[in-house]
């Protein structure tokens, strides 16, 4: 970016003093100009009303060459000259993102000058013949022209948004006007797609009706200069995502490729507000206790998969002595783990690690004949192909597909105790015959001083460009969750050159806690994303940025949440808070997390990137453990509480810059 838009400053808070100007009536004859030639023709518009109608899965329109081309090139070139770009990331969303067009009003003149087609192609969306064309195609009643609502959002290789259906507040129709290079048409596969999810209607015994999303999409509409698309806004109908835009081979491609930079305006109409026409007192209010009762309609969470299946243990009866671990016990556990954690010094150390950081990590915790079973199984599935659709997938292989998609998608597995053992594979063994077993649980509880009362296993595959795992809180009681690592591929982790070592006898660092080696990495990551986005990317930018390809677990704590913010989200913290994330898991090989998760406490798993060199592929499992005893001491005041914490990752730096031109706008799901 050559310049960068000035502000007053001097605000309070150190904002920039907003100059607010009355906006110019445009008249009917100047908007037209502002469009291609013969939009408004009474024939247009009922060709795209009619083609609105007849959609599917849900009611949209893409309208081709929607503005004047001269001016819309401007726009394109002021932006990439003058308005810079913040990179921002949470469990749903990767993204380089401008401030808020609604307050172009409050720039300063210089400001302005650089910046008059961006200005008059904003006036022209939001003028009211525009607006009465969006309403008459979507039969969406009227539209607020004041409560302007866009931003400029930028898609690099590596980015995405996941599945949601855009209802937040009182937004009615959403759009998005691409600015991808209109002299290198966008290619079908370099990604960045809008798609459109079809959703099933469910129907319980009592005649009440629950509408959920499928897992798969089924209309694709590719990104296109100078291409409009948009829908009305539907509780519990109109969900989509945006395809992550995929890397490309090598650097010479990329630059062949123009940097495959997805480049967009996106945002809402609105409902009328007060004073304009079409208001209707109460209808805001109205429209939004409407659209959390759709969205509440029936019982959602039974249509949810997979279910949680907790297995209670029984009250044992048995002496002190029984709850050591026997001969037997030992002989069962060395079919499956490596020696050293089943000495009492190690498990004394991974006990001790784990009561002071209420986490830990182990490394290798498989034995090598094992894993080197589940390495080569893993391996081998990856080879192949899975079917193209979630039902086909359900069919003809043992996993199923984790639904609705604006919550989670992966494959899994839960336990069906049924089934013999000589019938399972390397990962069912584990599933089904390890994990579950009384001889695990005793060890789990020697390692954790926990007493454990059920558990819950599952396996989970989160194959690359599709799966993730959206934030959800935990409610109830503090547990125990494992995830067994059992990813045989690198690269998970910003600057992992190599595969680990294969079966490495663990060590005092096998088990040391998460707040060690894997932190520095994990912060060595986060500075790398630290640097903001001065201007467009360019191609060999992109390029030289290292590959963060998702596929990590991360524990949130929890926030007092805001009740107009999308549910699917988590908060990014601001550079006075502490971050919020608590832990983060890579996938990985042969390596077992155990954390104490409190109640309020969140996790998410993170798109895995078509980029990834392959799968993730984990077992997870929640112990129900009894109430801990309260020792009765209390922390010092002025204690660090990092001493008594899990180390944090950052998801965005605290030092990033937004475009000084704009003030900042709240974080949004932008197409």
């Amino acid at each position: 970016m050559k310049r960068k838009a000035e502000t007053q400053s001097n605000g309070q808070n150190g904002k920039p003093i907003l100059k607010k100007r009355v906006k110019t009536m445009l008249s009917e004859e100047e908007v037209h100009k502002r469009f291609r030639k013969g939009l408004f023709d009474k024939d247009v518009l009922q060709k795209y009303t009619k083609a609105y109608a007849r959609s599917e899965p849900y009611k949209h329109s893409v309208i081709s060459g929607l503005i004047n081309d001269d001016l819309l090139r401007s726009v394109r070139n002021e932006i990439r000259e003058n308005v810079s770009f913040t990179p921002k990331e949470t469990d749903i969303y990767k993204i380089h993102q401008s401030g808020d067009l609604a307050n172009l009003d409050g720039l300063d003149d210089g400001a302005l000058e650089r910046l008059p087609s961006l200005l008059k192609l904003r006036d022209a969306i939001y003028s009211t013949e525009f607006r009465k064309y969006a309403a008459t195609i979507t039969n969406s009643g009227p539209l607020s022209g004041r409560k302007t609502d866009m931003a400029i959002n930028i898609y690099t290789p590596g980015c995405h948004l996941l599945c949601h259906d855009d209802v937040i507040g009182s937004r009615r129709i959403s759009y998005i006007l691409y600015l991808v290079d209109p002299d290198m048409p966008w290619k079908e596969e370099w990604g960045g797609a809008l798609r459109l999810f079809p959703t099933d209607t469910h129907v319980d015994e009592k005649g009440e009706q629950t509408i959920t999303p499928t897992p798969d999409t089924t209309k694709v509409i590719p990104p296109a200069w100078n291409q409009l698309s948009f829908f009305a806004v539907q509780p519990g109908l109109s969900f989509h995502d945006v395809e992550e835009v995929y890397h490309a081979e090598s650097k010479e491609e990329l630059e062949m490729d123009g940097g495959r930079i997805r480049m967009a305006i996106s945002g809402w109409f609105h409902i009328p507000q007060i004073g304009e026409e079409g208001y209707i007192k109460g209808e805001e209010e109205e429209w939004g206790k409407n659209s959390s009762l759709k969205q509440l309609q029936g019982d959602p969470d039974r249509y949810d998969f997979p279910k949680s299946q907790p297995v209670d243990i029984e009250e044992p009866k048995e002496t002190a002595a029984d709850k050591d671990l026997t001969e037997t016990d030992i002989d069962f556990l060395l079919k499956y783990m490596a020696p050293t954690y089943l000495t009492p010094d190690t498990l004394d150390q991974v006990a001790e690690q784990f009561m002071d950081m209420s986490s830990v990590d182990l490394n290798n915790l498989l034995s090598k004949k094992y894993s080197e079973r589940v390495r080569v199984f893993v391996e081998s599935q990856e080879k192949l192909s899975l079917p193209n659709t979630s039902s086909e997938i359900e069919k003809s292989t043992p996993w199923k597909v984790a639904r609705p998609p604006h919550k989670h998608r992966y494959l899994y597995q839960q336990r069906t105790p049924s089934t013999k053992s000589k019938d399972l594979d390397p990962i069912q063994e584990l599933l089904q015959v390890f994990l579950p077993s009384p001889q695990f649980r005793k060890w789990l509880e020697f390692a954790t001083k926990c007493e454990i009362e059920n558990y819950d296993i599952i396996a989970r595959r989160f194959r690359r460009g599709l799966d993730y795992s959206l934030a959800k809180t935990h409610e109830g009681e503090p547990r125990l969750e494992i995830c067994l690592g059992l990813t045989p591929t690198s690269g998970w982790v910003v600057g992992e050159e190599q595969e680990p070592e294969e079966d490495e006898v663990p060590s005092e660092e096998d088990t040391k806690a998460a707040n060690g080696k894997k932190d520095d990495k994990a912060k060595a990551k986060a500075s790398d994303k630290s640097k903001p986005q001065e201007k467009e990317p360019s191609p060999a930018q992109e390029q030289e940025e290292p590959d963060d390809v998702g596929g990590h677990e991360a524990y949130l704590a929890g926030d007092d949440e805001d009740p107009t913010a999308d549910a699917a989200t988590y908060k990014s913290s601001s550079p006075d808070e502490d971050d919020n994330v608590l832990f983060t898991n890579p996938a990985q090989f042969n390596n077992m997390s155990i954390v104490l998760r409190d109640s309020g406490v969140m996790k998410f798993v993170k798109y895995v990137s078509m980029k990834a060199r392959g799968d993730r592929w984990d077992i997870s499992g929640a112990f129900g453990v009894k109430p801990l005893e309260d020792d009765g001491e209390e922390e010092e005041e002025g204690d660090d509480s990092q001493e008594h914490n899990i180390s944090l990752e950052s998801m965005e730096s605290s030092d990033e810059e937004v475009f000084n031109g704009f003030p900042d706008s709240e974080d949004s799901d932008s197409d």
